[in-house]
């Protein structure tokens, strides 16, 4: 019933009608404008309510990065002002419990970020750390005195030999690296460096920090003090074979003592915790593992001590994202996916489910995907980041009798003087009755009736979802003149855990046909040019855009994104060693070769005769570098058109981090669409 209650409710938030300017020169969406974009995220809002901060991202053009800053909205009459704006990137602002400091952390002086206090009335700032390393999950204690975080503990690695004794002055080679990690580099992170991320506390006022927990593992936030200011709450993979696990439990360390009890018990991910104001019970986040490639995350609670943990969103069939109490207690406010959009809604101690926002806005900008984030003042009101498929996202606020309105307007003066491509919402029937939603982007100006080329771009994951917002990718392919189809085939996730499983350890499989049936019903409204049909996607969308081209030749040409092009090349490279294996398939690599074979897109390759562009950054530990390069040479052993577009420096969650490298990768897969534009299909 509160599943239907959901579904019923929570309508689809459509894009705003704004005015738009005339197409002219001027007008069109560009890369050069990737500059001139600003983001909000990670609004915090003040205990009393009264004043938001939050991170302002906008990009340098000079160093050409994203560059971090602190704002300060007032809430009564929506004026802000810069709090930490100088050089450097400065991020993670959290009030102190009575909101007259204001902790975050900063890399204002150059060297390590570091860990700040500003006293709001006189507007003082001290550092209070002197760190190697970024603290993260920043924390303070109940009674504001303590601010713990996490940091890593640099430790020694394994050594084989005793190396040479070097002559003073000598200049030889580096040492050996000696690698012994399961995991032992990740991406956007590199090679791991020896050591283990631990919890520490320091005074808000400054002083040597004190570490709290030890050991040969890693501890995770984000952390959770108890309201006595005694514990704090944490998650972490224990265990003698804890790096291949991915079981973790929430833990409670005694501050005193330095004595750590598990209070999480399953065979299934479990963190996030968070007190009840009482602090008598304990919200947190995690599901029941069955080695599915997808579970819904569930919100659950626990008496303090661990005792009867009871989920409250079993029935719901939404995924939490995050979660956040009430004032009173009585409830908890959560943010969910649901079509494609992520929505805030209030989740009772007796599992009874209200919709309170339904436009949440991701901080991404470079495509669709949903997202965004929210944090809740002790009157109840609650800052979240809202947007649209015409902007992106700004802070916005839901006063305690809930009316909400937007505090920012970071990008009026830039997109209100373009015209931009309109998105409209598209539902679509597979052959075998599976109903599909997408969002089509028409170039700016689009005259109805006309026909114009069609770029189907497909959404990575494959368990993410694509929704209706503002995405610089898809506007730069509508401003050349292509009409955009972002689907969310079966396996997306905010359609229920049983839609998302359809593909378990059946992928790339029947999406085929979801993304298939989209296309064509678009050429159905009389919108696309069924002879100009084009795909793209990145990660599990390169994948199902070689495993396109592999079954059919409709499309003139293809942009494969940081493909997985061999399943098992990829389950042994890619940065998480055992997630592969264990999720996507149920045997290992060598015992069931072909059974990897099968799902593998090299397997189609020998059918491919659609010029293919291979698009990958040169730091991806995720679907590493060489799976690309085997695409790409296989299309080059066959003579099918192919180029490889290789990105530097760029991981794969980073692979549009740097401005001009995301204007460069659009404009390349544009000038590979245009190549083949109007020209004769593939045979």
């Amino acid at each position: 019933m509160l599943r239907q209650i959901l579904a019923a409710t929570l309508l689809a938030a459509a894009a705003p009608v704004l005015a738009q300017p005339a197409p002219g020169p001027n007008r069109i969406f560009t890369g050069q404008d990737l500059f001139d974009l600003e983001v909000a995220t990670d609004p915090q809002i003040s205990p009393d309510g009264s004043r938001i901060a939050y991170v302002r991202r906008s990009n340098d053009i000079m160093t050409d990065r994203a560059r971090a800053t602190i704002w300060l909205i007032d809430v009564r009459t929506g004026a802000q002002s810069p709090l930490v704006a100088g050089p450097g990137s400065h991020m993670s602002p959290r009030w102190s419990p009575d909101g007259k400091r204001l902790a975050y952390v900063s890399s204002a002086e150059g060297n390590a970020t570091q860990l700040y206090v500003r006293w709001m009335e006189g507007g003082a700032t001290a550092r209070i750390t002197n760190l190697p390393d970024a603290p993260g999950s920043i924390a303070w204690s109940p009674d504001g005195a303590r601010i713990a975080y996490i940091l890593p503990v640099a430790g020694e690695g394994l050594k084989l030999g005793t190396p040479l004794a070097k002559p003073e002055g000598a200049q030889w080679a580096a040492p050996l690296e000696v690698i012994d990690k399961v995991n032992y580099r990740a991406d956007g992170g590199g090679y791991a460096r020896p050591g283990f991320d631990h919890i520490f506390v320091v005074s808000a006022d400054g002083g040597a920090p004190r570490q709290l927990s030890f050991g040969d593992h890693h501890d995770a936030g984000p952390l959770a003090w108890t309201p006595d200011g005694k514990s704090i709450l944490f998650s972490t993979v224990r265990g003698e074979d804890w790096e291949r696990s991915f079981n973790s439990e929430v833990f409670a360390l005694d501050i005193a003592t330095g004595d750590v009890k598990p209070l999480t018990s399953r065979d299934g991910p479990d963190g996030a915790p968070i007190l009840s104001p009482d602090g008598s019970k304990i919200a947190y986040l995690g599901f029941d593992d069955t080695r599915r490639s997808y579970e819904n995350t569930e919100l659950y609670v626990m008496n303090r001590d661990g005792s009867a943990p009871r989920s409250l969103t079993a029935s719901l069939d939404v995924s939490i994202d995050s979660a956040a109490w009430a004032p009173d207690g009585k409830s908890l406010i959560v943010s969910y996916e649901h079509t494609g959009i992520m929505r805030l809604g209030r989740i009772g101690l007796d599992g009874k489910a209200l919709p309170m926002v339904q436009n949440l806005a991701p901080a991404q900008l470079d495509r669709p995907y949903a997202g965004g984030n929210f944090s809740i003042a002790d009157n109840g009101a609650i800052a979240f980041t809202g947007g649209s498929a015409l902007r992106p996202a700004d802070i916005h606020i839901r006063a305690p009798e809930g009316n909400s309105r937007r505090l920012t307007r970071l990008n009026e003066e830039t997109l209100g003087a373009k015209t931009l491509g309109q998105v409209q919402e598209i539902n679509t029937t597979a052959p075998d009755g599976t109903k599909v939603q997408s969002w089509l982007v028409t170039p700016p100006g689009y005259t109805p009736g006309k026909r114009v080329p069609l770029i189907l771009e497909i959404h990575g994951g494959p368990h993410t979802a694509y929704g209706p917002w503002f995405s610089t990718d898809n506007q730069l392919y509508a401003a050349a003149g292509y009409a955009v189809l972002s689907v969310n085939p079966r396996g997306s996730t905010s359609y229920g855990e049983a839609f998302a499983n359809l593909i378990d350890k059946n992928y790339p499989g029947p999406d085929y046909d979801d993304l298939i049936a989209s296309v064509d019903k678009v050429i159905e409204m009389g919108i696309v040019d069924p002879d100009n049909l084009f795909v793209t996607g990145g990660s599990g969308g390169g994948v199902l855009t070689t495993w396109i081209v592999g079954k059919t030749n409709r499309f003139k040409a293809a942009a494969a994104q940081k493909p997985v092009i061999n399943w098992i090349s990829e389950a042994l490279t890619m940065d998480m060693t055992v997630f592969t294996s264990r999720y996507w398939f149920t045997k290992l690599p060598w015992e069931d070769p072909m059974g990897y074979w099968k799902r593998s897109p090299l397997s189609v390759v020998g059918t491919i005769t659609t010029p293919t562009l291979v698009v990958v950054g040169s730091e991806d530990y995720r679907t590493p570098v060489s799976e690309s390069e085997q695409l790409y040479a296989a299309l080059q052993i066959r003579r099918v058109p192919t180029a490889l577009v290789k990105i530097p420096g760029a991981s794969h969650g980073g692979i549009a981090a740097r401005p001009s490298q995301s204007a460069a990768k659009a404009a390349a897969i544009l000038a590979w669409f245009e190549k083949y534009r109007n020209a004769p299909a593939a045979p």
